[in-house]
């Protein structure tokens, strides 16, 4: 679902860079490199994850356009026009707050991992932070939010 929403952003609207946060094995920033995203930043808490990831990129050829970093949103500064986070919904819930900050003016935010009963409290959290839903995506009990800035 994430992967499907990822595209379809990026078909209606290139961008050279992208925040995958809790980026697992990197598959999410990989994938937007390979449709023509310029330059990558994935975070990840989890050490592993973050090994795995580099050995991806690099087994790809896309290490030189993939930044990796130790921690959560707030372990960078900065804004991006496209944010993916596939991660369950308490920690999007949480970080709500943070990931509007990393969002820039007109920014897209991709969100999954997300159950079908916990959509509505992951859509209201990101619509206090003034960040409005675009499109869901359902399948077997799970979703994908689309996401926008309204600044």
């Amino acid at each position: 679902l994430c992967i499907e929403a990822l595209f379809d952003a990026l078909s209606e609207e290139p961008v050279d860079r992208l925040l995958d946060v809790g980026t697992g094995s990197a598959i999410l920033a990989l994938a937007a490199l390979r449709k023509g995203v310029k330059q990558a930043t994935a975070l990840d808490i989890d050490p592993t994850a973050l090994e795995a990831a580099a050995q991806n990129a690099r087994l790809n050829q896309l290490h030189h356009r993939l930044q990796l970093i130790p921690g959560g949103p707030g372990a960078v500064q900065g804004t991006w026009p496209l944010v993916v986070a596939n991660i369950l919904a308490a920690p999007l819930i949480h970080m709500a707050p943070i990931l509007a900050t990393r969002l820039s003016s007109r920014g897209r935010l991709i969100l999954s991992g997300i159950t079908d009963t916990l959509e509505a409290e992951v859509r209201q959290a990101y619509r206090r932070v003034g960040i409005e839903h675009r499109e869901t995506r359902f399948r077997n009990g799970w979703v994908a939010l689309s996401l926008h800035t309204t600044w």
